[in-house]
């Protein structure tokens, strides 16, 4: 009996000898270590965050909420921090409600029960003090060679000048050292929106109107793993009213802004054997009309279409995103050792956006195009690759040696039972 134990054990341990191996290796392990992403969440909690028009609660209720979603996403990588303003001084006094801003949990491993805890107690108190908040969250995240990301959420623009929130941000940038502001204004009026924008622009980061919980929960999700990864960091261009004179991009995030109702072009080269993959978000930065729709087209030089994506919207959320995907064939071996010409792609981004008459149209909307070039697929049946890209053999490889597996021991146990019917 211990002799047949010893062999069910062995053979199950073989198999999962030979899965193990047939895995993908680790990185080396002399591999130089890299620094761990940061971010700080800087939350506005001045007075005005009781008003009550975020899905009928009030703004630091929908703040609240998305924070404990976001706690909850937060990758394992990204060291966390929370910073807050105007949450403690209640009173008139400028010059202390100007200094209202506090670390309300360290930049670190994140304890999701003790961060949640922590924003539990907020309540809206006093005046708003973003440049303040900005340095202390400049200095929370240090000078060194880690990612870096502050995310700023407000519901108004700073009461404390002289001391400029813009140029805070400006001073930020020009100490080299990779930090990017994203913003977030919740229903915010035309003043907040501009110098929320000034602010995120200073620094190449992004800024996002808010008028509904789940918008805010899924944008600081966004950008929380977006510092987790930094070659997403987002790079100013313009695009142009012709494919011609479109400005050439390389794979990588890039931001424009776009006018209600603009056609904006971009050139991607593709080689033989890749596949282009791009996607678009426009923001509806101010009040807009419902029923509207964002288009990306792929088109050649000579106009001929290749593919497009669009995304259609009600009114019920403030950004629209859509993708594409693109193959090119590979080509097949030739003579000589001529190199293979790439092909010309254009990116036409559109929308369909308007807006009531008493809302200024310009600046345009905050566009964001993701453009990535990769190895195509191998043939074309294997265009979606079962929608797991290059690891297709891995699933492969685990099911033959799940099955292999049932085999030996459906076999096993038919040995053991003829065994026992025969004693």
């Amino acid at each position: 009996m211990i002799t047949r134990k010893r062999l069910a054990t062995g053979a199950c341990a073989l198999l999962a000898a030979l899965s193990v191996a047939l895995l993908p290796t680790g990185a080396a392990a002399d591999e130089p270590a890299k620094e761990s992403p940061k971010v700080e969440l800087v939350l506005d909690v001045s007075g005005s965050m009781r008003a009550k028009d975020i899905d009928g609660k009030s703004r630091m209720a929908a703040a609240k909420q998305a924070f404990n979603e976001v706690l909850d996403a937060v990758p394992e990588e990204v060291r966390l921090g929370i910073r807050t303003l105007g949450a403690d001084y209640p009173g008139q006094d400028r010059k202390r409600g100007c200094k209202d801003t506090r670390q309300l949990y360290p930049v670190g491993p994140l304890d999701r029960t003790e961060a949640k805890t922590a924003v539990a107690t907020l309540a809206p108190t006093g005046w708003t003090p973003i440049g303040p908040a900005l340095l202390g969250a400049a200095d929370d995240l240090g000078d060194d060679g880690a990612t870096k990301r502050i995310v700023l959420i407000t519901d108004g623009e700073d009461t404390c000048a002289p001391l400029d929130p813009c140029q805070v941000a400006r001073e930020i940038a020009a100490k080299g050292i990779h930090l990017v502001i994203d913003t977030l204004g919740l229903v915010p009026d035309a003043k907040t929106r501009q110098q929320l924008t000034c602010i995120a622009e200073a620094t190449g980061g992004t800024y996002t109107s808010i008028h509904r919980t789940e918008d805010l929960s899924r944008r600081v999700r966004q950008l929380v793993d977006r510092a987790a990864d930094p070659v997403v960091t987002p790079v100013a261009t313009r695009g142009t009213l012709r494919c011609p004179d479109a400005p050439q991009l390389k794979p990588g995030l890039y931001t424009d802004r776009e006018s209600f109702g603009e056609h904006r072009w971009y050139k991607v080269d593709l080689l033989p054997g890749q596949e282009l993959r791009a996607s678009v978000s426009v923001s509806a930065d101010r009040a807009v009309n419902n029923d509207y729709g964002v288009l990306l087209r792929a088109v050649t030089l000579h106009g001929r279409e290749i593919v497009r994506g669009s995304e259609a919207g009600d009114g019920r959320t403030d950004v629209v995103s859509t993708g594409l995907r693109y193959p090119k064939p590979d080509l097949d071996d030739g003579p000589g050792d001529a190199k293979p010409a790439a092909e010309t792609v254009c990116l036409q981004v559109s929308n369909s956006f308007s807006a009531p008459p008493s809302v200024k149209t310009t600046p345009g909307m905050p566009v964001e195009l993701t453009v990535d070039v990769v190895d195509g697929p191998s043939s074309a049946s294997d265009v979606a690759s079962f929608g797991l890209g290059r690891g297709w053999w891995l699933l492969g490889v685990l099911v033959l040696v799940g099955f292999v597996a049932g085999l030996v021991w459906g076999w096993l146990s038919r040995w053991r039972f003829a065994v026992w019917r025969t004693h």
